[in-house]
This record gives C-alpha cells, sequence and structure tokens, in this order.
C-alpha cells in the first residue's frame, strides 16, 4: 500500500512539475504577441509614453469605444492597400496548397504502392535535392522566370508547386507505405486502375497526412518573404510578408498601425492550426509506422 501510494505521489509531482514547465514556457514564448496584441489597441500618445505591458486606456473603459480600439485598423488602410495584398496573399497560398497537396500525393503514390524499375533511385535523387540550399538556385530560378516574362508577377511564387516538395514527398510516401498492400490487391481484382486506387482508396486513408501537408504549405507560402522580395517590384503585386516590410521602412514611427496589420497577418495561421493541429498531430505520429 505504501509502495503504491508512493508511486501516485511520484507520479502526480512529476506531472505538476511537468505542467509548470510548460506554462511557464507557454507565457514566455507569448509574450511578444501578447506585445503585439496590446500595442495594436493603443494610440500613438499612449505607445510613446507608456510603458511595454501597460494596458492600454480603451480596454480601462466600459463600454468599449470601438473607434478607438480599431483605429490603427483604420488608419493602417489609409497609407497601404492592405486588402489589396490580402488578395494576393490569399491567392498564392491557396494555389500553393493546391497544387502542392496533389502533386506531391501523386508522387508519393507513384514512389510507395507502384513497383518500377529504378524506383528507390529515383527517389534518393528526390531525397537528394532536400541537402541543396535555397541559395543555388535562386538566381538560375530567376532568369528562368525573367526569360519567361514573369517577373513583376505572381506566377513565380506559385509554379514550382506543380512538382511537389520532396519533404512532404517524403512524408506521404512513408504514410502511405503504412498501409496493407492488400488494400490495392483486392482494388485490382474488381477491376480498378492506379487512378482508381489512388482516388477513391489512398486518398481518403491519408487524410492526416495531407492535413498536415496542406497546413505546412499554407504557412510557407503565407509567410513567404524571399521569393515576393525577388520577384515583385510594385506595390499593387506585394504579398503581406513584402508589404508590411515596405511599410515599416515608409513609416517606421507608425507602431501601432504596423502592429495592427501584423496581427491581422498572423490570425489566419493561427486559426488554421487550431482548426487542425488534431489532424497534424495525427498525421506526424502515425507517418513512418509500420503495420
Amino acid at each position: 500500500m505504501k509502495l503504491a501510494t508512493r508511486r501516485l505521489l511520484r507520479k502526480i509531482t512529476s506531472h505538476g512539475i511537468m505542467h509548470i514547465v510548460l506554462i511557464v514556457g507557454g507565457v514566455v514564448f507569448s509574450m511578444p504577441f501578447m506585445w503585439l496584441l496590446v500595442t495594436c489597441f493603443k494610440g500613438p500618445q499612449e505607445i510613446f509614453h507608456s510603458s511595454v505591458f501597460d494596458v492600454p486606456e480603451c480596454f480601462k473603459k466600459w463600454p468599449l469605444d470601438w473607434n478607438e480600439v480599431f483605429g490603427n485598423f483604420i488608419r493602417a488602410q489609409r497609407f497601404i492597400p492592405f486588402w489589396q495584398w490580402i488578395w494576393n496573399t490569399s491567392y498564392v497560398a491557396f494555389l500553393n496548397v493546391v497544387l502542392n497537396v496533389i502533386s506531391s500525393a501523386f508522387v508519393a503514390f507513384g514512389f510507395s504502392r507502384i513497383r518500377w524499375r529504378g524506383r528507390d533511385i529515383v527517389f534518393i535523387m528526390v531525397l537528394a535535392t532536400m541537402m541543396l540550399p535555397a541559395q543555388v538556385t535562386m538566381i538560375p530560378g530567376f532568369l528562368i522566370f525573367n526569360w519567361m516574362g514573369w517577373y513583376n508577377t505572381l506566377n513565380p511564387l506559385w509554379f514550382g508547386a506543380f512538382f511537389g516538395g520532396a519533404f512532404h514527398i517524403f512524408l506521404l510516401r512513408q504514410f502511405m507505405m503504412t498501409l496493407p498492400i492488400d488494400l490495392d490487391d483486392a482494388a485490382k481484382i474488381d477491376g480498378c486502375g492506379y487512378f482508381r486506387i489512388f482516388s477513391t482508396i489512398t486518398l481518403p486513408l491519408i487524410k492526416p497526412a495531407l492535413a498536415v501537408v496542406a497546413v505546412q504549405t499554407f504557412q510557407g507560402a503565407w509567410n513567404n518573404f524571399l521569393g515576393p522580395y525577388i520577384f515583385i517590384i510594385t506595390k499593387d503585386k506585394m504579398t503581406i510578408s513584402l508589404g508590411l516590410q515596405w511599410f515599416k521602412g515608409d513609416f517606421a514611427s507608425m507602431y501601432g498601425e504596423l502592429m495592427a496589420t501584423t496581427l491581422l497577418m498572423t490570425l489566419p495561421v493561427i486559426f488554421l492550426f487550431f482548426f487542425c493541429q488534431r489532424y497534424m498531430i495525427q498525421g506526424i505520429s502515425l507517418t513512418g509506422l509500420k503495420n
């Protein structure tokens, strides 16, 4: 009885310490975001004459003055085409997600469910591309897209998704290899071809892995700065990450407006993660397990 009690106390203590560490770590890592959130609702005078962690005056009043609360959001629209940047970024992110998910799944299916000569060698070559730094292909990529007449357009920001991503191909391949091969054999007996097997059997079973690929692709396309910085030169074609950098350079003293627009930029990624975190955790935890 005493031994069981000691084990219970030891377990409770270890769990308590772990939760305390996680809470402290969460608070520390969330401080920059909380500072951004508080600054969004401060007026210009309050930003420059108050401490970093002071509660904005608008939160001390009740009922809230919504004009004051959203003043920074409204004033920012007078200087930047914010919604045009949001549209450009959404357009690029949507095409990246759709094209990358479909193409990566196609290629992964070929590497995992179809036997053909040289398959493993080609797969190793695909994995080897992950070892190349982005700087190696930056100049050749720019020259190719410039030759195609796509400079200062959004096309270079999503065209590469046609060919999938090496890491996502690897991720989906490992997930597909956990599926029983008997499912494919049974479908072939019923007269199904590879495309029918891929669309009706494989895709529904790898939804968690597809969710991981979709979320990672969306996050990468939404926050992409280097690509727009290389290919975009006019304000109306900018994405939100490049536009905010331009806004910071030309209106450096407008901290409230900059924080407000930055908050709007981060909200889609935060909401997407919270809605898809169950699929992401499931996809990552199951990838690579062999039945």
